[in-house]
């Protein structure tokens, strides 16, 4: 899965979904912190590896799960690109 504009716009639209943000996912950072900006914790971050395998078709092994990958949606667009590579 390619990092494209794309790409990050699904990512922005499930962690707003996934963590029930009332924010408008144009205006989330892609660099800020998940836990520290946004307040998500481990159910979120949970609700988010979901959303990955029901919105996207991608499965996150247990082995694969990181918070450092988890932690924005510029990390997560990292791992998803280089998952395929």
């Amino acid at each position: 899965m390619e990092d494209t504009p794309e790409l990050r716009s699904q990512l922005r639209e499930l962690v707003v979904e996934r963590l029930a943000l009332d924010v408008d996912p144009t205006e989330l950072d892609d660099s800020a912190n998940l836990m520290d900006v946004y307040g998500a914790d481990s159910v979120g971050l949970f609700w988010i590896v979901v959303g990955l395998d029901e919105d996207l078709g991608v499965q996150v092994g247990e082995d694969e799960f990181d918070l450092e990958r988890f932690s924005s949606i510029e990390n997560l667009a990292k791992f998803l690109s280089e998952r395929e590579a």
